[in-house]
């Protein structure tokens, strides 16, 4: 994308009606339990003539029709896809949320658990205001996720106010699911996935 957006000549899909949509989809990826599954699924859309960006956080429990399967979570639907032809899931759910809302996504972007935190990490990491002591006393251990019940989780606490994340404590921060008071929906985690792009 970034040859695309620095060529003047190479004009972007939707770039003709002020509209470029694009979907970003993040799995655990190959060591993690259900590496496959899109839990995080944003729609981008930018409107390059007032440089604005919308983001649309799509619940990764929204039932949706999948051909022959009747309807399953979103989120399955680049596993099911993976399975079947390996490097298909993206086009699979970008075609599904297209469907379902009823408009185009010009480009998809995949990115797993190592990537995220690689990217962090070579921008120096990033800035980011905790609006809310963040407690969460069920952070899965990567790995430990056959291991007898107690020992599966670890304690993330991160303080309110402005703090400086590496690639692995933002990755902690944008997937926790039990945090402590109003950070423990996926709401909430979907805002925070939001502030950190």
């Amino acid at each position: 994308i970034k040859h695309l957006v620095e060529s003047a000549e190479t004009k972007l899909k939707g770039e003709s009606n002020d509209r470029i949509n694009i979907l970003l989809l993040g799995i655990g990826g190959k060591d993690h339990d259900g590496g496959l599954l899109t839990d995080t699924i944003i729609l981008a859309s930018l409107k390059p003539s007032e440089k604005k960006l919308s983001l649309l956080s799509i619940p990764r429990d929204l039932a949706v029709p999948i051909e022959n399967m009747g309807w399953q979570k979103v989120n399955s639907v680049n596993a099911y896809a993976e399975m079947k032809t390996p490097g298909s899931g993206g086009l699979a759910v970008s075609q599904t949320v297209s469907d379902i809302f009823q408009t185009p996504i010009d480009y998809y972007l995949t990115i797993d658990f190592t990537g995220f935190i690689k990217i962090i990490d070579d921008l120096g990491g990033i800035k980011i205001n905790v609006e809310n002591t963040f407690d969460d006393y069920k952070y899965p251990i990567l790995g430990n996720e056959d291991a007898p019940w107690e020992e599966r989780w670890s304690h993330l606490y991160i303080a309110k106010g402005e703090q400086i994340m590496d690639g692995q404590l933002a990755l902690k921060y944008v997937r926790s699911r039990y945090a402590s008071g109003i950070e423990g929906s996926d709401f909430a985690r979907s805002r925070r996935q939001q502030k950190v792009l």
